[in-house]
């Protein structure tokens, strides 16, 4: 899938930003990273919330005094999930057209996304690749919970339903996406698969979680996209390494020491020609924001580069198969360090690429 996409360094956003006006915030993102824009969430509006921005069209989606959740117990619980299946069957068999689907994004939860196709057709100088973004089936399904607060994903018949939810929901950005004529790469949003293996997750099964990410991204797959998978957190990198996620993206400003740990996966990945997004500016500690420059973080950057390099992977090849990113969001933080993290992040890259050339 990354054949026809280089990424050779390119400074690409995680997708939050810490203001009010989605027309200001892809003004933003045109000045930091215009080579692989993005559409961009803002956390000041409740309905952009990671878990919010994603949930209509589920069955059985309640919503009472700011808490939303799954009624299962509902009197119309079952007519409304055979009414999902029925619309879900109608789109994979092509008898309605997905675009105006319940699978699409809403303009009440996702201004940014229109606000981004509004701005990017005005354009005039040819992209590199477009990105879009969408919560991961596993932060989603443990992160939702139904009337008695029981997260959806020990329902199988929820789960099942969440998750082709959000398969469709990423098919729908790639279709809408590929307009622009460029690669489109869509980013699973996965922190929740940090506590794979902890006492919170001791009934999910590494299988069960590796059938939630392929469903989801084969949607992507489908439709000629690129799967990104974002995890900013510590977390079991074989599970993300060997999926088949065609981009890594993690915290390598403060986990690479526990990335590494996973040499013959992180090998096995490089050589097949996939790509490493390394978030080496940091977004979640304020006082790391402000002591970093670009000088210190190039040099953290290729310090942990020579690292993979002893696994026998040429720089070259890192560098080609590379995109530099924060290490997360930054919707939490304010907009002086905000754009400090953004100016970072396109200048880190600018003096990785001009070791490219």
């Amino acid at each position: 899938m990354t054949k026809n996409f280089q990424a050779n360094c390119l400074p690409v956003l995680i997708g939050s930003l810490p203001i009010d006006n989605h027309s200001e915030a892809i003004k933003l993102v045109y000045k930091y990273t215009p080579e692989i824009p993005l559409w961009v969430q803002l956390p000041v509006f409740k309905e952009e919330g990671m878990l919010a921005q994603f949930l209509p069209g589920m069955p059985g989606l309640t919503i009472e005094n700011d808490r939303s959740f799954i009624d299962t117990a509902g009197n119309n619980f079952d007519n409304e999930l055979v009414s999902f299946y029925e619309d879900y069957i109608a789109v994979t068999e092509g008898l309605a057209d997905l675009l105006s689907s319940r699978f699409a994004l809403t303009t009440d939860a996702a201004a940014g996304f229109f606000e981004f196709i509004k701005q990017t057709r005005t354009l005039s100088d040819p992209l590199i690749a477009v990105k879009g973004q969408i919560t991961g089936p596993i932060t989603f399904c443990t992160g939702v919970n139904d009337q008695n607060g029981r997260a959806v994903f020990y329902d199988h018949q929820i789960r099942d339903a969440a998750v082709k939810l959000l398969a469709m929901k990423s098919k729908w950005q790639v279709r809408q996406l590929s307009q622009f004529k460029c690669p489109v790469m869509i980013f699973f949003d996965e922190p929740g698969i940090a506590g794979f293996g902890s006492s919170a997750f001791i009934s999910i099964s590494r299988d069960e979680i590796l059938k939630c990410f392929e469903e989801t991204f084969e949607a992507v797959h489908s439709e000629g996209g690129l799967v990104g998978i974002h995890v900013c957190a510590n977390a079991d990198w074989s599970l993300v390494l060997e999926s088949s996620a065609d981009i890594v993206s993690f915290d390598a400003y403060s986990f690479f020491d526990r990335f590494i740990l996973y040499p013959e996966q992180i090998k096995r990945f490089m050589d097949s020609g996939r790509i490493l997004a390394w978030g080496i500016v940091p977004t979640s500690n304020p006082e790391d924001i402000d002591r970093e420059t670009t000088d210190s973080l190039v040099s953290k950057w290729e310090d942990k580069a020579a690292q993979i390099e002893l696994l026998g992977i040429d720089r070259s090849q890192i560098l080609a198969q590379s995109l530099i990113t924060p290490s997360c969001g930054t919707g939490s933080l304010n907009i002086e360090r905000t754009i400090k993290v953004l100016d970072l992040t396109k200048e880190v890259s600018r003096r990785l690429r001009d070791k490219i050339r």
